[in-house]
């Protein structure tokens, strides 16, 4: 016990922390060196590494995690689309969505082109190694490397693709047109998705549009390579998602898990399907009617790298104030949250870890719960 605890007396996290993130090369470059063991500070605490294997989904937990049929948006099978979105949205906050008008082309082209990114030669990757969190663009590993209790292993292209593009010049060539492409997709069906979540909740189509919310756009490029001892570390920690929305886009090799009650179920990947989930503004602003839910991705245990691409939609707004749509306040329900700044929201999610807290409650009038 007192070597034990010697070790741990003696261990610096800073140093390795500050060598790993000094080196540019991210998780991708661990694997690359040939390591057999990860670094200590990729461990997670026994309490999270224990509910890690998954269980076998029943049929149940599958149903869910719905999957969705766009097609028919436009005709009378409109409102039935609506009431599915609106139901998944109330009951877990994320479902998946098919024929959603981005062609299966197209997706293969956004996995393959982020792939070739995070596979280029270390020191073309170097170039874009940064921190800032308002650079247009950047390459890291954890954005929450320096205030975690533990890393998560990936790598991660950070493109800011709204409300403009950067110059055209600053995207890596390799994804380059891919990204230009995809800005205009997934724009284009998150105004589609948001005016079907606001007839869900009964208020005007264009309400979430008018605030902004398809305008500040994000996109997280994540990059799983495999890991030596995915039963010690994540690949995602748990988490609920900042903004109003994100639609994620995930190869077929699984990993991505959300939480239904009070079990870890996967949301396995469906062939031409889009992840859709609510983030905790939307949560906010529909007077907690959506839920922004909890969701991790284990580490990568294949020799094959997984890819997935999410983006977030915010509001461009960050000075107005956010809150509970005032549609949906009345004396039968009141605000459950008060009004804030969108700039104090991002501000306090950039300066804490990935830790499953959301930061929903932060913002909750006290008595509401």
């Amino acid at each position: 016990m007192a070597a034990a605890t010697l070790n741990a007396e003696s261990y610096d996290r800073d140093k390795d922390v500050k060598d790993f993130d000094g080196t540019k090369n991210g998780v991708k470059g661990l694997v690359d060196s040939g390591i057999t063991n990860i670094p200590r500070f990729f461990v997670h605490p026994p309490h999270i590494l224990s509910d890690l294997r998954y269980k076998s989904a029943t049929p149940t937990d599958l149903q869910n995690i719905p999957t969705i049929d766009l097609s028919g948006v436009d005709s009378d099978q409109r409102p039935t689309i609506v009431e599915k979105i609106g139901r998944a949205s109330r009951e877990l906050g994320l479902f998946q969505i098919i024929n959603h008008g981005i062609e299966v082309e197209a997706l293969e082209r956004v996995i393959g082109a982020i792939k070739g990114f995070h596979e280029e030669p270390a020191d073309v990757k170097a170039r874009l190694y940064r921190r800032d969190v308002n650079s247009s663009i950047s390459f890291f590993s954890n954005v929450d490397l320096f205030h975690s209790k533990a890393a998560t292993w990936k790598d991660t292209l950070r493109l800011k693709l709204g409300p403009t593009l950067p110059e055209l010049d600053e995207i890596p060539e390799i994804c380059r047109n891919v990204a230009v492409e995809w800005n205009q997709n997934v724009t284009k069906l998150a105004e589609l998705l948001m005016g079907l979540l606001c007839e869900g909740l009964g208020v005007e189509t264009g309400r979430l549009k008018k605030m902004t919310c398809s305008e500040g756009r994000t996109m997280l490029a994540h990059y799983y390579p495999y890991c030596p001892q995915p039963d010690l570390t994540m690949g995602i920690a748990s988490h609920t998602d900042p903004g109003v929305l994100t639609i994620l886009l995930q190869d077929q090799r699984g990993g991505l898990q959300v939480k239904c009650g009070e079990e870890w179920v996967d949301v396995k990947p469906v062939p031409g399907a889009l992840v859709i989930n609510v983030g905790d503004i939307l949560q906010i602003m529909s007077n907690d009617e959506y839920k922004s839910v909890d969701h991790r991705v284990l580490a990568n245990a294949s020799r094959e790298p997984r890819i997935s691409v999410a983006v977030f939609f915010n509001t461009s707004d960050w000075d107005s104030l956010y809150g509970p749509l005032r549609e949906l306040i009345s004396p039968e329900k009141p605000a459950l949250f008060r009004q804030f700044p969108f700039k104090d929201y991002m501000r306090r999610f950039f300066t804490k870890e990935l830790d499953g807290n959301s930061l929903v409650n932060y913002y909750r009038l006290s008595g509401t719960e």
